[in-house]
């Protein structure tokens, strides 16, 4: 199933099986229904977006993903809300220390963008890659800073 929720950053499409979140991506899906898992993500997200949620406690499914994938995935969900870290970071974190330009392929193809935040890993000396732009990248960066500021 697969439904949609607006958000500053745009039209956000949520997939799910019948446990887990499988997708959360900007790419337009064909909407198919909803599920009562499907609401909690999308009021989780909106919770996120307003500034009242820095958690995320969705089932999410990474069993398509490799294992490399899933540590850098699993590492980046550690990352506190407002703060950043590198890919090195991540790296060193999931015992590849020289694995930083994999750690960024791995974060590139991140199904379920904003509760596997990989939008809070940089490069060493600037912003980075991210799979749906910098400029959403910084979005949610700035989003992030502003009610870390404010709380």
């Amino acid at each position: 199933m697969t439904t949609s929720i607006s958000s500053i950053i745009g039209q956000l499409f949520i997939s799910a099986n019948d446990n887990f979140i499988t997708e959360i991506t900007l790419e337009k899906r064909e909407e198919s229904g909803t599920t009562p898992l499907l609401e909690r993500a999308k009021s989780e997200l909106d919770e996120y977006f307003k500034g009242l949620r820095k958690d995320f406690d969705l089932p999410l499914d990474l069993h398509n993903l490799t294992q490399f994938q899933q540590k850098v995935l699993i590492s980046c969900r550690k990352i506190p809300y407002g703060q950043t870290v590198t890919y090195a970071d991540i790296a060193r974190d999931i015992n590849s220390p020289k694995a930083s330009r994999a750690v960024g392929n791995a974060l590139h193809n991140n199904p379920i963008m904003i509760v596997i935040p990989c939008h809070r890993v940089l490069a060493k000396n600037n912003i980075g890659g991210f799979g749906s732009g910098i400029e959403i990248k910084n979005k949610l960066l700035t989003l992030e800073s502003e009610q870390k500021t404010s709380s």
